[in-house]
């Protein structure tokens, strides 16, 4: 039954300090283990959310440039178109043949010549409205949510593919750019 000495009685009030600031930093640490568990799962749930619509955009973004490459390369479609419209002026210069020659180049070459013009410009034209649109939609959608830099850069290349085979339709349709050699 001694008594205590100062020495003894800091030790303990030390101790239950200690105790004390131990079991505040574990509380510490479950709430923020807490809290960083709910900002896991709402970064998931924003991850998920955000997905569709840049894999959208994304693809958007792809179709347009291909569109505009198309247009530029003149696709299928308009050699198809250029093939008929050739075949259909060799079916009617058959049945004519008391026409002129600048009469059959037109109907031959020129006619087919404006039918890829018309089929690349088309091509184009969906190019720049794809491309814009996938510019635009974030806009729309989620204004506070940026797009992904390769989404717009693959989207504004679109955009250009596209205004400059509408351009070149233009001048392939106006027989400014590789017009019908003049006969006589």
């Amino acid at each position: 039954m001694g008594t205590k000495t100062v020495d003894e009685t800091v030790t303990e009030a030390k101790t239950d300090d200690e105790n004390v600031d131990v079991t505040k930093a574990t509380e510490a640490e479950t709430e923020a283990e807490a809290v960083d568990g709910d900002e896991h799962e709402e970064v998931a749930a924003e991850a998920t959310e955000a997905a569709p619509s840049e894999v959208g955009q994304g693809a958007g973004a792809i179709v347009s440039a291909a569109l505009g490459v198309v247009s530029l390369t003149g696709g299928w479609l308009g050699t198809v178109a250029a093939a008929r419209q050739s075949l259909v002026a060799q079916l009617e210069s058959s049945t004519s043949s008391s026409q002129n020659v600048s009469k059959l180049l037109e109907q031959g070459y020129g006619d087919a010549w404006n039918a890829t013009a018309l089929w690349a410009g088309a091509f184009a034209l969906a190019a720049l409205i794809v491309g814009v649109v996938v510019l635009v939609r974030p806009a729309f959608g989620a204004p506070g949510r940026p797009q992904a830099v390769w989404i717009r850069s693959v989207a504004w290349g679109g955009v250009s593919l596209g205004v400059i085979g509408l351009l070149l339709a233009v001048l392939k349709y106006t027989d400014l750019l590789l017009g019908l050699p003049s006969v006589g």
